[in-house]
């Protein structure tokens, strides 16, 4: 992983795909890295099968970065995203960037879900997996007294998010040189 320095936004390189989804997990394992019961139901999904390997850069927004000051909807965020040249993530991107970030810091409470994004996490915009509103809807990083986790998380397309909500997009190549 390669962190890429950029004003007040975070931003990496990181390799996604490649492994098998029993490596994988022995990775997440080896780290201390938690998961959640929708964690586990989605990295049981067939996209962890035979990832191809690639290398993406990742960029972190808030939701207020993306032009909404009072919050929106995922659907109007992911627009706004795509309006700032920020793409969806491949859907197996979140563990490796939960491998890649294990230095996330702490969040300043330990409450787990409350129907809101909950502090200190980062959601990882990628496709969704299953049209099923109770099948996972992707997942999120967040370390709560210093052990990182890999949650996976529900909403549906009328909850709101906070201006301070925190995504991980993919950043869209600009040109040869990008």
């Amino acid at each position: 992983m390669r962190m890429i320095d950029g004003s007040d936004r975070t931003a990496w390189t990181i390799d996604v795909g490649g492994l098998s989804r029993g490596d994988l997990i022995e990775r997440l394992d080896a780290h201390g890295i938690h998961r959640n019961p929708l964690a586990e139901a989605l990295l049981v999904d067939a996209i962890f099968d035979d990832a191809a390997h690639e290398t993406v850069t990742v960029v972190e927004r808030s939701v207020a970065d993306l032009g909404f000051p009072d919050g929106a909807t995922l659907p109007r965020v992911l627009d706004a995203a795509a309006r700032h040249d920020l793409a969806l993530c491949p859907a197996v991107t979140a563990p490796y960037l939960r491998l890649a970030t294990l230095d996330q810091a702490t969040a300043p409470d330990r409450i787990l879900s409350t129907g809101r994004a909950p502090s200190g996490s980062l959601q990882v915009a990628s496709p969704v997996l299953r049209a099923d509103h109770d099948y996972p809807k992707g997942f999120y990083l967040r370390v709560i007294d210093g052990v990182p986790w890999l949650r996976g998380y529900r909403c549906d397309d009328e909850h709101v998010l906070s201006p301070d909500d925190r995504f991980a997009f993919r950043a869209r190549a600009c040109g040869p040189n990008s």
